[in-house]
């Protein structure tokens, strides 16, 4: 199939993705953008899982402060070499994950950071929303279950949608980043500020 030209630079501004990758994703797709997008998407994953055994010993620690000079956070982000750490894009991409953990406020890096006396404590809660429910036990644990994923969703930053782009939560955003800086990378550790 004939590939526009438009159409390729169209997919590559949409996704960052170099040209080679926008035609290829093009061809399978049969000239559709958003199967293109996807397929990116998912090939950008596979790369990053492919490097998330890399060891990242380079870096950068990068602050945000908001403009009333009131909130602002400071995070941690690893990647391989300091070659990247010095690159404009990773530069952007730590700003934004600053930005968003002064916009959000995560409680936490990840679920397993979590103590279980608070997701225990968090249990208890739903389940004590669900008592006067006439629902069989089996749907009430799963009922817990899915708000608890939605509290992990809000609390934990790399369940957290990505506030300058809502359909990808921050994990994906990284692992978009992995994909296209051609690295590993990691955010270590993060904090805010506010007054």
């Amino acid at each position: 199939m004939n590939i526009d030209a438009k159409l390729v630079a169209e997919l590559r501004s949409m996704t960052g993705a170099g040209m080679m990758d926008a035609k290829k994703a093009l061809e399978e797709s049969s000239g559709d953008l958003e199967k293109a997008v996807q397929i990116l998407r998912e090939k950008g994953m596979a790369k990053a899982a492919k490097k998330a055994d890399r060891e990242t010993t380079e870096g950068r620690v990068h602050c945000y402060i908001h403009s009333n000079a009131k909130l602002g956070a400071m995070v941690e982000i690893l990647c391989e070499t300091d070659f990247v750490a010095r690159n404009e894009a990773f530069i952007d991409f730590c700003n934004d994950i600053a930005l968003h953990v002064s916009a959000v406020d995560p409680l936490y890096l990840t679920r397993a950071d979590v103590p279980a006396d608070v997701i225990e404590k968090e249990k208890e809660i739903y389940t004590k929303e669900m008592e006067n429910q006439s629902k069989p036990a089996d749907i009430i644990a799963k009922i817990v279950e899915g708000k608890l994923n939605k509290w992990y969703s809000n609390v934990v930053l790399m369940e957290q949608s990505f506030i300058k782009d809502e359909d990808k939560t921050i994990e994906e955003y990284l692992k978009e980043k992995i994909s296209s800086l051609g690295e590993n990378m990691q955010i270590k550790r993060f904090s805010r500020f506010v007054i």
